[in-house]
């Protein structure tokens, strides 16, 4: 379904979104304000799906085991490759 809505560019805007239908790309200035709304729209699942995740990691990381600092970096020596001389 489409709705018909009133929108408001500013020059610039209307300028570029009507060189990319001069050019080809888009068969309305419509369809390039529908495109931008798109990639929104999927921008801010990006960013909402991000943060789900790092949420889950940094719980995930305060539920586990504290390292004290000692322990890491005598785990972070032990793993280290050894130098080339």
């Amino acid at each position: 379904m489409t709705i018909k809505s009133s929108i408001s560019l500013r020059d610039d805007q209307h300028a570029f979104a009507k060189s990319l239908v001069d050019g080809g790309r888009f068969p309305s200035v419509s369809a390039v304000v529908q495109q931008g709304l798109d990639l929104l729209r999927q921008q801010d699942a990006d960013a909402r799906a991000d943060r789900a995740a790092l949420l889950a990691l940094l719980t995930d990381r305060a539920n586990g085991a504290f390292v004290s600092g000692d322990a890491l970096r005598a785990q972070l020596a032990h793993r280290r490759p050894a130098t080339r001389e």
